[in-house]
């Protein structure tokens, strides 16, 4: 059971915290719920206490865990990209990864989602589904390795800068012009 205060995870959410625990009644029965503040969107979400770790409430990563998340964010060696799925497959499959409990899924739909963009552009569905996921991995890492989130996002988009920036770099003006 998790108490009042505690940092948690709700998967496709983010990291929030506990702020209390409350009972109501529904359809007469009494039940207890956590009430977590999520902290990306800054949404309080009711979670029945019985069903938290069936939803897939967790407690974020170890600090191990996060030095194996970027270690996995570094290396490119396991990118499967789209390879002829359309992108309605893969989005079920994304999906469903961000909904894991595993921050390691996550941070495979991350990384697959940027490396793909730099093959082709990602559909309007793929490209919310890189920001959720890099919204998730960095409120965590952000949490875990007491980093700001918008410096640890910058840390991560650095792994990736030669895809995530190539655009930018590609449309400035040549020194001959």
């Amino acid at each position: 059971m998790y108490s009042p205060k505690q940092f948690i995870v709700y998967p496709a959410q983010g990291v929030g915290v506990i702020e209390g625990l409350e009972r109501r009644e529904i359809g007469g029965q009494e039940t207890e719920f956590y009430i977590i503040r999520i902290f990306a969107n800054n949404i309080t979400v009711m979670v029945p206490v019985k069903n938290a770790i069936s939803l897939g409430l967790r407690q974020p990563c170890s600090t191990e865990e996060a030095g194996i998340v970027l270690t996995s964010l570094q290396d490119r060696s396991t990118f499967v990209g789209y390879s002829g799925q359309n992108w309605n497959r893969r989005y079920r499959e994304y999906s469903e990864r961000i909904k894991s409990r595993s921050l390691l899924d996550v941070c495979f739909v991350l990384k697959e989602l940027i490396m793909i963009s730099g093959e082709k552009e990602l559909s309007f569905g793929e490209r919310r589904l890189l920001e959720q996921a890099m919204g998730i991995v960095t409120s965590e890492l952000s949490l875990v390795l007491n980093k700001d989130a918008g410096e640890m996002k910058h840390f991560i988009e650095n792994f990736f800068a030669d895809i995530l920036f190539k655009e930018k770099k590609s449309t400035l003006p040549l020194a001959s012009d």
